[in-house]
């Protein structure tokens, strides 16, 4: 695995202003991106991290002050993602302005957690035995903490996964669990790995 130069895989965190957003705003935002820089789409490392957010007595989502959009990319897309900074986006009728950015290389942290991994369907056991699977396809050894049962429209179809954590990554599994991830649908927020403190707040 490479550990300099362009194949480096980063994060990019752009500020961001706004207000609210619908709570599946994920296949919206990634629309409204992919109209400014449609190269993302087919970049196969890409993701677009979920946004930070609390949910309103409404269903909708608050976005904090200093919210952040963020892309994970490898570094040889770093300059062409920076015409995102300054645009508006409108992402189901709310609007965003997306500010400036930051580089941020990924850290080889032992315990990382995703928000939501895809499953086949909603049987936990049956996730389980396919991250499983997945981790020793890439020769990855850990062990898994499922979290909490998620879910996420993208227009028709329903999204299903689990949140995850792996945790006892050696420092080159890490870093290549962060670059890879886990399941489909990296681009709606889905398999994407950050670091990750607290075992006990998955469990």
């Amino acid at each position: 695995m490479s550990t300099d130069g362009d194949g480096v895989t980063v994060d990019i965190a752009f500020a961001l202003e706004g207000k609210n957003l619908d709570q599946d705003y994920s296949f919206a935002l990634m629309r409204e991106i992919a109209r400014r820089i449609p190269w993302i789409e087919s970049e196969p490392e890409a993701g677009i991290h979920p946004l930070r957010a609390a949910k309103t007595d409404a269903g909708a989502l608050l976005l904090p002050r200093r919210a952040k959009l963020v892309l994970r990319l490898t570094r040889r897309r770093v300059q062409e993602a920076m015409a995102l900074c300054g645009q508006d986006l409108t992402v189901g009728g709310h609007g965003l302005k997306v500010g400036a950015a930051k580089v941020r290389r990924l850290l080889p942290l032992g315990t990382l957690y995703a928000h939501i991994v895809t499953a086949a369907n909603d049987d936990e056991q049956t996730f389980m035995n396919d991250m499983a699977s997945s981790l020793r396809a890439l020769r990855a050894s850990c062990e898994l903490v499922c979290g909490k049962r998620r879910s996420l429209r993208a227009e028709t179809r329903e999204i299903v996964g689990y949140s995850l954590m792996l945790h006892g990554l050696g420092p080159e599994h890490s870093i290549l669990m962060q670059r890879v991830g886990l399941g489909d649908n990296h681009m709606l927020g889905c398999g994407i790995f950050v670091g990750h403190k607290s075992v006990a707040a998955v469990a």
